[in-house]
């Protein structure tokens, strides 16, 4: 692994020229990522001009309407430890390399009066070798968002209702995270909880209410869930573990509430931050819920089925801040998570998998890099980084190295779920140009004689990740 990183991180670091102008604070507005550019808006006169450093077209001379453009690309270059029996195309093999696009995303937003909003994003993911979309390369790029949204309170934040296909989500923030900011190459994908099972990569169709009241900040949903059948693969036959089912129809019920001991998070868009890297003060309390009533069915007898009510519930704490005077900056993050699907709900998934086929059944996991994500259990998560003096590198940025841990106790499972990740970013740019190695550990489960799965042993992969977002 070693011969393979060295030479690829090499490569990486001859990149160091920052891509982007220097970021300057921008009062009028927030995206998804914290608000740190400057602006050039249309008939501005030539000598007012600064770096460009967003894409954003101005309303009104005072920026507060505005319609804006942003991009992200992240592209990975990764190592992997096939788990045992791993195919690919037929091969076997006992690891892989391979070169993705994890992300690619564009967004168009923008507040059109003092009460109307829109937002929509278009991209693709996980696009790798393989083409993971029923083998055609080209049916990978879909809108992720598009709603419209009403501001009841011109001059506050008090109370907004939307509609359409949103990442708003219960649970918690890493449910409705914004991607351009996390602060570990990855979110913890385990809190997308139905992400392309009864949604579009954990987008869906609601109607919300969102807003910030004093120190609380809230967001309430009903969504129209879409039917498993729809996600473009064979649902999993009815037996004596719960999945989705695939008769009826019922709505999700959702909420997610923040209480903000500090600064107030941005609520332009319904995205989380990851880390604002310093730029902010926020100690928070945080807790969610998803709720679906005969969300999954079962047998017991092989005949007849019966519904379980999916229930999800969070709680957990987010802080992010400077240090000594902004010379570092903390950000840590711990969560509680209760994931009720349903009777011995388990579901496997490899993130960008590089493999297609196993040739060892007694493998639990599944082939290349997946393993049980989701399930009906108890889960703990946390993870902390700590960014280093701005200027460490001089105009080349600064470093932020992170862990993250994630320990799952799923009732099929007769082992609990151990996630290991540790890496660093080099923030040549903030978020807006970034490289970042991480390391992963996970285990691997087999199926014994008893039908118990068990923890037999474990498999890591690391990868390369360089990331823009303008």
């Amino acid at each position: 692994m070693k011969k393979i990183f060295l030479p690829v991180l090499t490569f990486a670091l001859s990149f160091s020229t920052p891509i982007l102008a220097q970021q300057i604070p921008d009062t009028t507005a927030t995206t998804t990522i914290p608000e740190t550019a400057s602006v050039i808006s249309a008939g501005m006169p030539k000598s007012a001009a600064k770096p460009i450093s967003e894409l954003k077209y101005n309303l009104t001379p005072d920026g507060t309407k505005y319609i804006k453009a942003t991009f992200l690309n992240q592209v990975w270059l990764r190592y992997n430890q096939s788990n045992p029996g791993t195919t690919v195309n037929g091969d076997p093999q006992d690891n892989t390399v391979d070169i993705g696009l994890r992300r690619t995303r564009m967004q168009l937003f923008g507040q059109l009066t003092d009460h109307v909003f829109f937002y929509t994003q278009f991209g693709l993911n996980n696009f790798n070798y393989l083409a993971q979309n029923a083998g055609n390369r080209k049916l990978q790029a879909f809108f992720h968002d598009a709603l419209g949204e009403y501001k009841v309170f011109k001059d506050n934040d008090k109370l907004k209702f939307g509609a359409g296909l949103t990442i708003l989500n219960g649970l918690s923030r890493f449910t409705q995270p914004s991607v351009g900011t996390i602060m570990t190459t990855d979110v913890p994908v385990f809190l997308q909880a139905t992400v392309d099972q009864t949604d579009e990569f954990a987008r869906k169709l609601s109607v919300y209410a969102r807003g910030q009241l004093g120190k609380l900040d809230y967001r309430v949903a009903v969504t129209d869930p879409f039917p498993i059948q729809t996600n473009g693969l064979t649902a999993p036959a009815l037996g004596p573990n719960a999945n989705f089912t695939t008769y009826g129809h019922t709505k999700q019920y959702q909420g997610f509430f923040i209480y903000n001991f500090l600064d107030k998070e941005p609520h332009t868009t319904p995205y989380m931050a990851g880390t604002y890297l310093g730029d902010k003060k926020v100690l928070n309390l945080e807790s969610g819920i998803i709720y679906q009533k005969d969300a999954t069915w079962y047998t017991q007898n092989g005949v007849d089925p019966k519904f379980d009510n999916m229930r999800l519930w969070s709680v957990a704490a987010f802080t992010d801040m400077p240090l000594q005077g902004n010379k570092f900056a903390l950000s840590a993050y711990a969560g509680y998570f209760n994931t009720d699907y349903g009777h011995h709900y388990l579901r496997n998934n490899g993130i960008m998998n590089p493999a297609n086929g196993s040739n060892d059944l007694t493998i639990f996991n599944g082939a290349g890099n997946a393993y049980p994500m989701f399930g009906t259990g108890e889960s703990l998560y946390t993870q902390v980084g700590l960014r280093l003096p701005n200027g460490l590198l001089g105009d080349q940025g600064t470093l932020m190295p992170y862990v993250s841990y994630r320990r799952s106790s799923y009732d099929r499972l007769s082992d609990p779920i151990n996630i290991y990740d540790a890496g660093i970013n080099w923030l040549i740019n903030k978020h807006m140009s970034k490289v970042s190695l991480n390391y992963q550990l996970r285990p691997v489960f087999e199926t014994g004689t008893n039908g118990n799965v068990n923890h037999t042993s474990n498999a890591s992969s690391g990868w390369l990740q360089y990331q823009i977002y303008f």
